[in-house]
């Protein structure tokens, strides 16, 4: 066999290779990043619910279970997307359960002492939600989610000036 014949071949199976396995590598970013995207986006709608959940405990005194399954089972692939700083804020909204399901329990606790730890629960699920807003959405994901007024977290539930049921839960401030 004559050499000639042979080294072009070698050459040529060599560079496909390494062609498929950069385009390979380059799917399989994509697929890691469209995963821990919609995981993202799976949490961001968890702790909008739990929002929602919040500020009817401050608004009525009415305690709804909060969801975590999302948090629990998403984790590790916002681990991989996010910063520790956006990290941080998840984490620290979720950490707050413990506060709400005590204030939940205890009824002797002053109501504007429960009321000031379930505002402090919300103000940290409004940092986690800004977190991953511009993460999970698009800009015209975002505007059509305002449009559509189907993004509860865009809209704050209380003034921090205000005392709470002085206004209809989720309406706008002016």
């Amino acid at each position: 066999m004559d050499i000639e014949k042979l080294l072009p071949g070698i050459v040529g199976a060599t560079v496909g290779a390494v062609g498929w396995l950069i385009v390979g590598l380059f799917m399989q970013r994509r697929q890691v990043f469209r995963q821990a995207r919609n995981s993202a986006r799976a949490v961001f709608f968890e702790l909008d619910a739990n929002r929602l959940n919040i500020g009817v405990a401050i608004e009525f005194g009415a305690f709804t279970p909060l969801g975590r399954a999302s948090y629990e089972r998403l984790l590790p692939d916002l681990a991989s997307m996010l910063t520790v700083a956006e990290l941080q804020a998840v984490v620290l909204a979720y950490g707050g359960h413990a506060g709400y399901a005590q204030a939940e329990a205890d009824s002797t606790l002053p109501r504007d002492l429960r009321d000031q730890a379930l505002r402090a629960l919300l103000a940290a699920h409004d940092r986690a939600l800004d977190a991953l807003r511009p993460r999970v959405f698009s800009a015209a994901e975002k505007r059509a989610l305002q449009a559509a007024g189907q993004d509860a977290a865009v809209v704050p539930l209380t003034d921090e000036t205000e005392q709470p049921g002085s206004r209809r839960l989720g309406e706008t401030r002016r």
